[in-house]
């Protein structure tokens, strides 16, 4: 356990944890550097690659803004975020970051600070598989009925 945590750090391009420099994920030729999704942290990058559906590039924000707990943006890898979108050619940034008051803060700080640089869109936010209508509190229902979208 030593060893690891000494070996372990960050991706110098994403901010994932890597033993070496870059991670993985950057060094995939066959990724899509053009589109950035935008996570809280590692497990959350995880949670996204376990879906095997996403094909662009990640960036680990290191946490999300939280004014109750010192947390301002200047906490966060936001910063490196900026520096990558002109060399990379970013065409979208997905903000993939937790629906709650924190996530929100970041996700709309990040919308505004972002969109003159790129397309910025979030991820939908709705029930659970399995879940029941009747047991879905309503901020669920209506952001679930937000991220709607036709019938394939």
């Amino acid at each position: 356990l030593l060893a690891a945590r000494q070996q372990v750090g960050q991706c110098q391009r994403c901010g994932h944890l890597s033993a070496e420099t870059l991670c993985n994920i950057c060094l995939n030729q066959d990724r899509n550097i053009g589109l950035i999704c935008v996570v809280a942290d590692s497990r959350d990058l995880l949670a996204l690659e376990r879906t095997r559906e996403y094909k662009g590039s990640y960036h680990v924000l290191g946490g999300l803004i939280s004014p109750m707990d010192g947390i301002g943006p200047e906490a966060l890898m936001i910063q490196a975020l900026l520096k990558r979108l002109d060399p990379e050619k970013v065409k979208e940034v997905i903000l993939a970051l937790t629906p709650s008051v924190e996530g929100d803060t970041t996700s709309l700080y990040l919308g505004r600070l972002l969109k003159p640089f790129c397309q910025v869109t979030r991820i939908a936010y709705g029930l659970p598989m399995g879940s029941e209508l009747e047991y879905a509190d309503e901020v669920t229902l209506a952001r679930a009925l937000e991220g709607r979208r036709a019938m394939e």
